[in-house]
């Protein structure tokens, strides 16, 4: 199936590539589960490597097959089951798969940055919140109109038709009004099957034959079953329509800031690098810390599952937005491990969190003993493994690193070698602090 990854899959080689991998399973779960013969083969790591290389570009074209004219990417598709194979028809954009493709590391910054601007542009923001929405908030049909067959979509049907003709209301019906509906006893395409089955009208078997088919495709164009997600489209709470579910756009912020990263260690464009930050923040404003009660509908600084579009957020407790928080906030200090050395990195830092006025930092040591460190004007202070780490702005980069000895050792740039980062990993307790120096840009 190599060849197809160039030129794309089609229902058919679709359906040849799903029961190649299926036998594939049948015969590896036959073999687990029955009886293992014990005997070892050698596999050369080439070959390891080129079946991970040979499943990393199916996923590669994948990925690419589902990008949008928008440059959005489509996340949950629908199958459809045919004769020549198996089809593919494609639901509304989310922003789950947004996050997703930003975290996969298949594109690079410039198209993340295209990405993030049609983000912005769709239905998929809101206003109001300065968010992003799971799924697009559409209008829901009015019970009365739900199973309503309008005249196009019966014209697609003769049988309708002569059912109709004939008063014959097993499939469909007419009110009062005129509006035709489907029987309400059907509740889904195996009971319309059945009902047709029961028509033993002679004059009207020959066009139930023919158009079986037809009235079954009207049926689900009516109903829409296939394309049934569950509560994100039908419930208007617990991330339904019009609903922000708040972790994941803490999982946005996240795959932005990795992104931000990528593009700075590519020496990528200052305008791309520039424009992800800018990305990076506008993001973060939108989330629950940066809103006052009024807005955000609760208590700020807790976390909340989701935001409805008729009230302020809903469900508090320690969701999955607390996970990428952290993560985000650590990366935004700076915070990274190369090759076992711990590196630091102001670029992503917001200027207004260095001090204004001297202060003191109180924190607690390894040996759980209360500490003071005095800062002064334009420092930042946090702990990484309980050791503080103190930033501040200089004419250049470099670090110095202060023992419990009194004595000290000074490094050029923003890395820590890898003794000492093992020092703070293992929290053996020899180091006191650490101070940073960035250079003024």
């Amino acid at each position: 199936f190599s060849g197809d990854l160039v030129k794309g899959f089609t229902d058919k080689t679709r359906k040849e590539v799903t029961d190649s991998l299926g036998l594939a399973g049948e015969a590896h779960r036959s073999q687990v589960y029955g009886k293992i013969s014990g005997r070892k083969v050698s596999i050369r790591h080439e070959q390891i490597v080129a079946f991970i290389d040979l499943a990393l570009s199916f996923i590669r074209q994948s990925i690419q097959a589902n990008r949008r004219k928008d440059s959005l990417y489509h996340a949950y598709n629908l199958i459809t089951l045919n004769e020549s194979g198996f089809g593919i028809e494609y639901l509304y954009p989310m922003l789950e798969g947004q996050v997703a493709v930003l975290s996969s590391g298949f594109i690079n910054p410039r198209e993340a940055l295209e990405i993030l601007n049609s983000l912005r542009k769709s239905d998929l923001y809101r206003e109001d919140q300065d968010s992003y929405l799971l799924y697009p908030d559409r209008q829901l049909a009015t019970f009365m109109d739900k199973s309503r067959v309008d005249e196009k979509v019966l014209n697609k049907s003769k049988l309708l038709k002569a059912l109709l003709e004939r008063d014959d209301q097993t499939i469909i019906q007419q009110d009062a009004e005129g509006k035709l509906y489907f029987n309400p006893g059907l509740n889904n395409a195996n009971d319309l099957r059945s009902a047709l089955a029961r028509i033993k009208d002679p004059a009207m078997m020959q066009l139930i034959d023919e158009e079986k088919e037809i009235v079954l495709d009207i049926y689900e164009e009516v109903f829409k079953h296939h394309s049934f997600t569950g509560r994100s489209g039908k419930f208007f709470g617990y991330e339904g329509l019009g609903s922000i579910y708040w972790h994941m756009n803490s999982k946005l912020l996240l795959a932005v800031q990795e992104i931000y990263y990528k593009a700075l260690n590519e020496n990528q464009p200052e305008k791309i690098i520039e424009g992800l930050r800018s990305f990076y923040y506008d993001i973060k404003e939108g989330l629950g810390t940066k809103k006052n009660p009024e807005i955000y509908g609760a208590f700020p600084t807790d976390p909340y599952s989701h935001t409805p579009a008729h009230k302020g957020a809903q469900q508090p407790g320690m969701t999955g937005q607390v996970k990428e928080d952290i993560l985000s906030r650590i990366g935004e200090l700076g915070i990274s491990i190369q090759d076992g050395c711990i590196e630091f990195n102001d670029s992503l830092l917001d200027p207004d969190e260095f001090l204004k006025d001297p202060t003191s930092f109180e924190y607690f040591d390894l040996k759980k003993h209360k500490e003071q460190l005095m800062l002064s004007k334009g420092s930042l202070a946090f702990l990484f493994c309980q050791v503080p780490i103190v930033y501040t702005l200089s004419e250049s980069t470099g670090i110095q690193v202060q023992f419990n000895d009194g004595s000290s050792e000074k490094i050029e740039g923003n890395r820590l070698p890898a003794s000492l980062s093992r020092k703070i990993f293992s929290r053996e307790g020899s180091i006191h602090s650490i101070q940073v120096q960035f250079g003024k840009k």
